[in-house]
């Protein structure tokens, strides 16, 4: 028995093949949830989504557009009936200090981090309201809670902090229809979002702020999603889940 067994997942920002969304959709459909892998590019996400074997869908979606969230719920309870789960995983960092970050720069990590979560939760609540269920998953980030010090910089703790907010609040507001909202804080994960930035000097001062003594692994991340997105987690709702290696310890 899958801990998902008969459920429907939607995971954004999902095809990238060493991503926390790719490995998350993995143990979702090994747990038998069926996925759609959301991305920007279509034939990237329905690659993806055919790596998790036959059953599953890839779609394009924008997070950032929320008429393009829309369309794609609609498009999966047209083919599904229901929604079940939401994991916001589409996100992007970038290593700028305080007085480097132009309007673009705020504008790009703000909206795929924070706007794209509002606008990809909006297009599935109506869908888990009208079902009483639904669990939704939000990646934020220990630099959220420790204002940065790893990798991205002011505006994506400001980005991941402002995810944290919202988890909390949509928790708050859609509790008496069923709907549970909860944020996982990852630390330092190897993946590619670093896009081959990290010095071999910034990997020694990381790896010495870590208890565990090694980065996380996308897979880390993966369980305590399947945790959230599970009825093992059926109380839990406005958390926020660390999986850091003990290098933020509140």
């Amino acid at each position: 028995m899958g801990l998902l067994d008969g459920k429907f997942a939607i995971i954004t920002g999902a095809a990238s093949p060493r991503g926390l969304g790719k490995a998350t959709a993995r143990l979702f459909a090994e747990h038998g949830a069926t996925i759609a892998i959301l991305d920007l590019d279509a034939g990237q996400a329905q690659a993806a989504a055919a790596d998790l074997g036959a059953g599953h869908v890839g779609l394009a979606c924008n997070v950032t557009d929320k008429a393009a969230c829309a369309a794609a719920a609609r498009a999966l309870v047209a083919q599904w009936g229901r929604i079940d789960i939401l994991v916001n995983n589409a996100g992007i960092t970038q290593p700028l200090k305080l007085m480097d970050i132009e309007p673009q720069n705020y504008d790009a990590v703000m909206d795929v981090n924070l706007r794209g979560t509002l606008f990809m939760s909006q297009a599935v609540i109506p869908t888990m309201r009208a079902q009483k269920s639904g669990s939704i998953v939000n990646l934020s980030s220990v630099s959220a809670q420790r204002g940065g010090g790893i990798f991205g910089g002011p505006h994506y703790s400001a980005a991941k902090a402002g995810v944290l907010g919202l988890t909390k609040a949509m928790a708050r507001e859609l509790a008496p229809d069923n709907i549970r909202s909860n944020a996982i804080c990852p630390g330092f994960i190897a993946t590619d979002i670093t896009g081959g930035m990290l010095t071999p000097d910034m990997m020694v001062q990381i790896l010495a702020g870590i208890p565990m003594a090694r980065a996380g692994e996308a897979s880390d991340v993966a369980g305590c999603a399947l945790f959230l997105a599970s009825d093992l987690s059926a109380y839990c709702t406005g958390t926020e889940v660390d999986v850091n290696g003990g290098s933020l310890i509140h």
